[in-house]
C-alpha cells in the first residue's frame, strides 16, 4: 500500500510517516504542500492520501478537490489530518471529496484504525 502524506510541518509528518510504519505501512511518501502533493500524486499512484488543510502554496481543501478532479483518484479515500475543528471547515472538507476527518493532535492507534478502515485492513 502506497500512502501519501501532505503536511508543510516536518515534524508531523516525521511523526506519521513513523506511526504508519510501526502499523505495517512501510511504502510512506512525504510533500510539504499541497502543490508538491498533487504533483506526486500525478506521478504515482497513491492508495491513500492523508493531508493538513492550512499549508503554504495550495491548501488542503483545495488539494482534496484537485485530485478528486483525476481519474486515478476519485475513489481513493483522501483523510484529513488538521487542528480544523469547526463545522463549516469539515462541510467544506466533505463538500471537497474527503473520504474521513482527523483533529490534531492525533493518537497513533487512532489513526492507524482509520488508516485500517479506509484501506479495508
Amino acid at each position: 500500500m502506497k500512502i501519501l502524506i501532505v503536511d508543510d510541518s516536518t515534524m508531523l509528518r516525521d511523526m506519521l510517516s513513523y506511526a504508519l510504519n510501526e502499523g505495517g505501512y512501510n511504502d510512506v511518501i512525504e510533500a510539504v504542500d499541497g502543490v508538491d502533493g498533487l504533483n506526486k500524486a500525478k506521478e504515482t499512484v497513491f492508495d491513500l492520501v492523508i493531508t493538513d488543510i492550512n499549508m503554504p502554496n495550495m491548501d488542503g481543501i483545495t488539494l482534496v478537490s484537485e485530485l478528486r478532479s483525476l481519474s486515478q483518484y476519485e475513489k481513493s479515500p483522501i483523510l484529513v489530518l488538521t487542528t480544523e475543528r469547526g463545522d463549516e471547515m469539515k462541510s467544506k472538507g466533505k463538500a471537497s471529496g474527503a473520504t474521513g476527518w482527523i483533529v490534531k493532535p492525533f493518537v497513533p492507534d487512532q489513526l492507524l484504525k482509520a488508516v485500517n478502515i479506509v484501506l479495508k485492513r
